[in-house]
């Protein structure tokens, strides 16, 4: 079975709630009619109810048993529980009429109900930025405890899956880590290759190998390296290492020999946001690499960010990680 299919076959009939706050954009309609005709998911679809249904009908999809809430019209009760939940959470940076304001807005709204436990988890970023879809998470849902920020990370998938699945990240979120948040993107990336059922062996990558050159910034990839393996002991995590060290046997053996991790990474953990993003995207336009993502980590309840470019498929797919998530952190 591909990567999908085993992922489907683990939430087929679990019915967990996942929110798209873009329900009227036809991407979006179109994923969450196909997540719940599959039995994946129960989509709660936020928007004008006349209008996700005039856009349903238009393109013959039938949306029984899936619920559709307009926040500017959401019962008054329930509101009034939501506004307070949320002025709680934001523990005084928020007052009753900014979270009644706040809340107009699809993406806080969505968030809430994820926070409320109305919801497992949300899919947005198709029509809104990055920056809108992670705020509120940031600001409501939060960070996991021991863990300072979110990050990103791309399932890496071959040709025809010819070859094995890697793990990127932070190629989304950070754009400077430092030691400490280094490291914990190590460990959270660990996990996520674990969701996919890849076996974690992390790489802490840099243009050094093992001291191979100096600067500042090999200083901090070798710290972050230190700071993962104490955070995680259980798992495989080396550096500093150059990425054809990380990933060839060939060049291993000659670089670093007996290295357990140099030649046999399946997670590599870039030194910042530049280089990730650059390097994910050589992998998919070069290499014909498909990119998944970004996975959003770090996060107490799962919250997935779209991009704008996306198409139905990609949403289809990112609702079948997010609700995966969901699983995880239960």
């Amino acid at each position: 079975m591909d990567m999908f299919t085993e992922l489907s076959e683990k939430i087929r009939g679990k019915e967990i709630a996942i929110v798209f706050p873009e329900a009227n954009d036809k991407r979006v309609l179109g994923a969450a009619v196909r997540l719940h005709g599959d039995k994946l998911a129960q989509p709660i679809l936020l928007g004008d109810e006349d209008e996700v249904k005039a856009l349903a009908r238009e393109n013959n999809w039938t949306l029984d048993d899936m619920e559709i809430i307009n926040p500017l019209t959401y019962d008054e009760a329930a509101m009034a529980e939501m506004v307070a939940a949320f002025v709680e959470r934001r523990k005084g940076k928020a007052t009753e009429e900014q979270a009644r304001e706040l809340l107009k807005d699809r993406a806080y709204f969505g968030t809430m109900l994820v926070y409320m436990d109305k919801a497992a988890g949300l899919v947005s970023g198709a029509v809104y930025s990055t920056g809108d879809t992670v705020r509120p998470a940031l600001q409501i849902i939060k960070t996991k405890p021991g863990v300072s920020r979110t990050s990103g990370a791309f399932i890496m998938i071959p040709k025809e899956n010819d070859g094995k699945k890697l793990v990127f990240a932070d190629c989304a979120i950070n754009i400077n880590p430092n030691a400490q948040e280094l490291a914990e993107i190590a460990v959270d990336t660990a996990k996520t290759a674990e969701m996919f059922d890849i076996e974690p062996v992390v790489a802490m990558l840099s243009f050094s190998t093992k001291g191979s050159a100096t600067s500042e910034e090999v200083d901090k990839v070798a710290e972050a390296t230190r700071i993962a393996q104490e955070l995680a002991p259980e798992y495989l995590i080396d550096g500093e290492f150059q990425f054809d060290a990380a990933y060839s046997e060939v060049v291993a053996a000659q670089k670093v020999p007996g290295n357990k991790v140099a030649g046999k990474a399946s997670v590599f953990v870039f030194p910042d946001l530049q280089s990730g993003n650059i390097g994910y995207k050589i992998a998919q336009r070069l290499g014909g690499y498909q990119a998944v993502g970004p996975i959003l980590q770090g996060l107490n309840k799962p919250v997935s960010d779209l991009s704008r470019g996306c198409v139905e498929e990609d949403v289809y797919k990112v609702g079948i990680i997010t609700a995966n998530q969901s699983l995880q952190n239960k």
